[in-house]
């Protein structure tokens, strides 16, 4: 809210980007486009940008006389089904010698384009238009821009005393950095990590990422990351559970421990060849499951509270991710086309050697299950996540 000294210097000044007058009290067009025209922020100033109602255009109070019932009016612009998306916005009553005037004060939008009935509208100095062509591409370019991805936010609250810093700067730096630019590093461990998305400077905190990565608890600030494997006696939820595991911890080294789970936990056994010769075989291939379970793991959503399961029953694995198909991945084109919903955990996970950034994970998997004479895995795509079913052999 402005202080009374901040309103006298906005009125001192002219009409700008950030500033528009108006002795109108009831041209609700006026106002929302004024609305949208502050939220959509095209001078990308990222201030609040203000319409003072009861103001002539020579910055001089009009005589109006600010009613609760034009205060509600004002208020009520914010849920006005014509601006979309709704913009973040308040209104207060400020009463001066010469007056009384209302202000709208109009927070710039993370979403922009924001719209008033289909149409956008901005600033460019001090007068209001429409957005053309290219203007309304530079806002959604910054609204890409400002979109980010869960794992590149920061994770407040968290400290770099959270983190199992070792595992960052023995295991993870050497492979993510060339040695000699390393060599001639002199930047601070958080200047490090920042540069690889680590470490937001801005908050003094590490990223999601970095938490997922390295923390001592990744679970006390994400709760669902952790992979929950049950072996049943069934071919249903109903059967009895053999064995369990909470897979949990930093997923450097979850993603070790679950490969040396699946090599261990899926064995050959022999079937005669012919008479004289016998050949191993395995119910699932190894890398089948691997390359789904780690595509599970680093297209999730993190923002759920549900693990990734990893179910094992008599006759099938089902690996479910919370989270459905991101970005430009649909079911017609999966697996084809790839899409990251979590970038900076895609790099790692590339970068430790686990996947590719080829997007040929689930390819891979389905050529090695036809070789080892398994139906193809199946793959059910829902808003809230994505089972995949590997068969065992018939």
């Amino acid at each position: 809210m402005l202080t009374t000294d901040q309103l006298l210097a906005l009125l001192a000044d002219h009409e700008s980007d950030a500033v528009e007058f108006t002795t109108s009290t009831k041209n609700t067009d006026k106002f929302c486009e004024a609305i949208c025209a502050f939220a959509n922020d095209f001078p990308n100033r990222r201030q609040p940008g203000y319409l003072f109602v009861g103001v002539n255009d020579d910055r001089s109070a009009s005589g109006l006389n600010v009613t609760d019932q034009l205060l509600r009016r004002l208020s009520d612009l914010r849920s006005n089904v014509n601006l979309e998306p709704l913009p973040a916005m308040s209104v207060h009553k400020h009463t001066l010698p010469e007056g009384e005037i209302a202000v709208v004060e109009v927070l710039p939008s993370d979403l922009p384009p924001v719209r008033y009935k289909g149409r956008v509208w901005i600033r460019v100095g001090p007068s209001r238009r429409g957005a053309n062509q290219q203007e309304e591409r530079n806002l959604v370019e910054k609204r890409t821009a400002l979109q980010r991805t869960f794992d590149v936010r920061p994770c407040y609250g968290c400290t770099l005393d959270d983190l199992v810093l070792d595992l960052f700067s023995v295991t993870y730096l050497p492979a993510a950095v060339d040695r000699e630019v390393l060599a001639e590093n002199q930047r601070s461990i958080r200047e490090q990590m920042a540069s690889l998305r680590l470490y937001d400077l801005a908050g003094d905190c590490p990223t999601n990422a970095a938490v997922l990565l390295f923390a001592k608890d990744p679970r006390r600030w994400i709760a669902g990351s952790y992979v929950q494997f049950v072996r049943w006696a069934g071919t249903t939820l109903v059967a009895d559970p053999v064995s369990d595991k909470a897979f949990s911890g930093d997923l450097v080294t979850v993603l070790r421990e679950l490969e040396t789970f699946i090599k261990h936990s899926i064995e050959s056994y022999p079937v005669e060849d012919s008479a004289l010769r016998e050949r191993s075989e395995i119910d699932y291939p190894r890398i089948a499951v691997r390359e789904i379970l780690l595509n599970a793991i680093m297209h999730r959503s993190y923002e759920s509270n549900a693990p990734v399961q990893f179910y094992w029953y008599e006759d099938r694995i089902d690996i479910q991710n919370p989270g459905g198909l991101y970005g430009m991945a649909a079911p017609e084109n999966f697996p084809r086309q790839t899409d990251y919903r979590n970038p900076v955990v895609a790099e790692a996970m590339a970068t430790l050697g686990y996947v590719n950034h080829f997007g040929r994970g689930v390819i891979r998997a389905q050529e090695a299950l036809r070789r080892n004479g398994n139906p193809e895995a199946r793959f059910a795509f829902e808003s809230s996540h994505v089972l995949a079913t590997i068969e065992s052999k018939p």
